[in-house]
């Protein structure tokens, strides 16, 4: 009965100390490069932190909680709902959404979420929104298109906006802005400045029709890097908050605030000739030692990662994923690194950035980031 006692409780131990795909987010780090792209700013300039996208893969709530406690102004969604989740744990600081849709309306007014206006049809409509829930100087944000193409109101637009929104006593416009379409890339500098020359015209044409002063603002995280010049009344980051400034040289001031980890669940030894995976994706040519690891394209690493374009790193050394990435798993060549099933393997984090494992098969550390499951458990370090 002792010896019985004793193994439930070994087995207890070891039960808790097995570990598991985690995505772990360094709040510390957060923090630092918070510090960093406020330092870029005047101490007049006001801080938008976007936090759409469940913090760009990572956690909304904990990112804009830690946000919060620093002192930041703004946060930004791209829906409703998101917003409304961002409230429902308290969180009190002004939330600019970004891409609003007219039947969330509403609920946008309910949890006083300011939204981005951005058509003759979503400005009417939501004007008619406020005055059926008998509102007054609701704040909204005014989209101006300065060369995106995306979303937006057009230049010659925006003075018969301006005196609509100036006869109504049901919104109030909070702010103005836009969006730089290429400011992360030096080559398309005329281009940009352009759009910036033309958001001041904007501007100017405006306020004066408007009879106030809104917060104004334009530059993204590249922007915040590269045109100074446009910071105006506040800017806006996102990717920068979550260690990546769109340049070898600024990634060197940040420091990415997500880790992807996982295990070897089970290591495999395939002879010349063998096998691997579903439609036998990989085959041995000479004697492989695999490895297999709990994470796979429900998670966010996409089959694109596999037949030896993406990798991990396992004790510091680069393990290519090999065959076919699955649904819940994916395998890794193993052969020339000393390792044991339970060994922690690192996806992406600082010693890889997401950055370097998304341009292994074309795309960007943003796909990357935003495309974790949120099966995948998060942990926190380094809260303040």
């Amino acid at each position: 009965m002792r010896l019985k006692r004793k193994i439930q409780k070994s087995q207890i131990h070891l039960m808790s100390s097995v570990k598991e795909t985690v995505l772990e987010i360094n709040l510390a780090h957060l923090t630092h490069n918070y510090t960093v792209l406020k330092s870029k700013l005047r101490n007049t300039t006001k801080f938008l932190a976007v936090v759409k996208a469940s913090g760009y893969g990572s956690d909304a709530i904990q990112v804009a909680k830690h946000l919060e406690k620093l002192g930041v102004d703004y946060l930004a969604v791209a829906y409703v709902g998101e917003g409304i989740a961002l409230r429902k744990v308290g969180i009190q600081t002004p939330i600019l959404v970004l891409h609003p849709q007219v039947v969330n309306f509403e609920s946008l007014i309910e949890y006083r979420l300011e939204p981005s206006l951005y058509s003759e049809r979503v400005l009417q409509q939501f004007i008619a929104v406020v005055t059926n829930s008998k509102q007054t100087a609701y704040p909204i944000h005014l989209k101006c298109n300065t060369g995106l193409n995306r979303l937006g109101f057009g230049t010659s637009q925006m003075e018969a906006v301006a005196r609509l929104i100036s006869k109504t006593k049901t919104i109030r416009v909070q702010g103005v802005f836009s969006h730089l379409a290429a400011s992360e890339a030096l080559e398309e500098r005329a281009f940009t400045m352009q759009q910036i020359t033309d958001f001041k015209t904007i501007v100017a044409q405006v306020i004066p029709i408007l009879g106030d002063t809104p917060i104004v603002h334009q530059c993204n995280t590249s922007g915040i890097f590269n045109y100074p010049e446009a910071h105006f009344d506040m800017v806006r980051s996102g990717i920068g908050l979550y260690g990546f400034g769109n340049d070898s040289k600024y990634d060197l001031e940040l420091r990415p605030i997500a880790t992807l980890k996982s295990i070897l669940s089970q290591i495999h030894t395939l002879e010349s000739g063998e096998t691997l995976g579903y439609n036998r994706g990989f085959t041995a040519i000479k004697t492989t030692k695999t490895a297999t690891i709990p994470i796979g394209h429900a998670d966010g690493i996409g089959r694109q990662y596999g037949h030896q374009k993406g990798f991990v790193t396992l004790h510091g050394k680069r393990a290519y994923i090999i065959g076919n990435v699955c649904m819940d798993m994916m395998m890794i060549d193993v052969t020339d690194i000393d390792c044991n099933e339970g060994d922690e393997v690192i996806i992406f984090g600082e010693e890889i950035k997401a950055t370097t494992l998304a341009e292994s098969v074309g795309t960007i550390s943003y796909e990357l980031m935003t495309s974790i499951s949120p099966r995948i458990k998060r942990t926190f370090v380094g809260k303040i």
